[in-house]
This record gives C-alpha cells, structure tokens and sequence, in this order.
C-alpha cells in the first residue's frame, strides 16, 4: 500500500495546518499538503496526506474516511500515482486560436462585403474594386 493518501470534500477554510492535525490524531504526518487554485489560492477542496508507515496509512483510510471535519464529511482512499504530464514549448493549452493577421475572406476595406475576419470585419464600399496602386480620387 502507499503511504501517500488522497483526501477529498475538505472544507474550503481548512489550511495545511489543520489537515496535519486532523490525520496526526491517528499516526505519524511526514506532509500534508491542501491544492490550492493558482490564480486565486482558494482550497480547491481536496488534498494530500503522506503518512510515515503503510500501517498508518491503512489506520487513517479506516479512522477517517466518512469521518466529519470542520463541517464536512470528508473521504479518504489511498493516492493514486499522478500520471506524467505533456509539455510543449509552444505553450499551446489546446484553445481555440484567433487569426490575428491579414484578412483572407473579403472582409472590409475596398470591395470588401461584411466577411469575418478579426472582429466580424465589415465595410466595404458597396462593391467598387478600384485599382491598386497610386491611383486615386
């Protein structure tokens, strides 16, 4: 068994602190540790417990889980190992791109009709395809 225990439905107000207080009634803490958003460093209500022996661990699963604390009924299971993470240089988290550059569909400008483009486009001057150049009026 794995000594490292996942710990869910936590209360939102609950820190590091009072998670090592909760699992150090039945055994020996090495870490306890509370996963926090990144942008606003709210709990995200789940955390993660290491205990010093399986025995304890076990011990914890059986004491704890469905065990109410700070107003919650929390569980307790054993960890799972995190599964390795894909990391590209180009930062690319999988969203949907906007083309930023020129316009490709007719959208504004001389002959340009109400196309797309970079915010819905638009314009036009009704169709006159005037010369390119240094021509002008």
């Amino acid at each position: 068994m794995n000594k490292k225990l996942y710990v869910s439905n936590l209360s939102f107000s609950m820190n590091d602190n009072d998670l090592e207080k909760v699992f150090g009634e039945v055994g020996s803490v090495v870490s306890a540790k509370i996963i926090t958003d990144r942008r606003s460093g709210r709990s995200k209500g789940f955390g993660f417990v290491e205990m010093t022996t399986d025995e304890e661990a076990k011990v914890a699963i059986k004491e704890l889980n469905g065990r109410e604390s700070q107003g919650r009924v929390i569980s307790v299971a054993e960890a799972k190992p995190q599964e390795p993470r894909e990391y590209s240089n180009n930062r690319d988290f999988g969203g949907g791109g906007r083309d930023f550059g020129p316009r490709r569909d007719g959208g504004g400008g001389n002959g340009g009709g109400n196309g797309g483009g970079f915010r819905g486009g638009g314009g036009g001057d009704g169709g006159y395809d005037r010369p390119r150049g240094g021509y002008s009026r």
